[in-house]
């Protein structure tokens, strides 16, 4: 599989390498992210962002961001669910039961 990125890091006295921008920005990574390093049988080392919980998720922590700002921008627009909404989610969730502490087994379309 051809690489989509290919960019070059220098080692340090120490051992440390800076992760390129690019490449950090590929990832979603910002200071203090971690990366987890993988090495194959033929030497061949790839890395991915280490994502420790769903809190850290650029995509959801973008969003929710976003959405702080718009309600601070349009209070006006933050409004009670009507009636008729609440009804029909009790009516549609009336005998289940939900863990959110469960964790998700098998694929898990979005």
């Amino acid at each position: 599989m051809p690489a989509l990125l290919k960019k070059v890091g220098t080692i340090t006295e120490k051992g440390q390498v800076t992760i390129p921008k690019p490449v950090r920005d590929a990832l979603g990574l910002e200071y203090g992210g971690r990366v987890a390093f993988y090495v194959d049988e033929n030497r061949h080392v790839s890395l991915e962002r280490e994502i420790e919980d769903d809190d850290d998720d650029p995509v959801i922590g973008g969003f929710l961001a976003f959405l702080a700002e718009d309600m601070k921008k349009h209070p006006e627009h933050v409004q009670e669910f009507p009636n008729a909404l609440i009804e029909r989610m009790v009516e549609l969730t009336r005998g289940m039961h939900v863990d959110l502490d469960d964790p998700i087994v098998g694929d898990v379309n979005i």
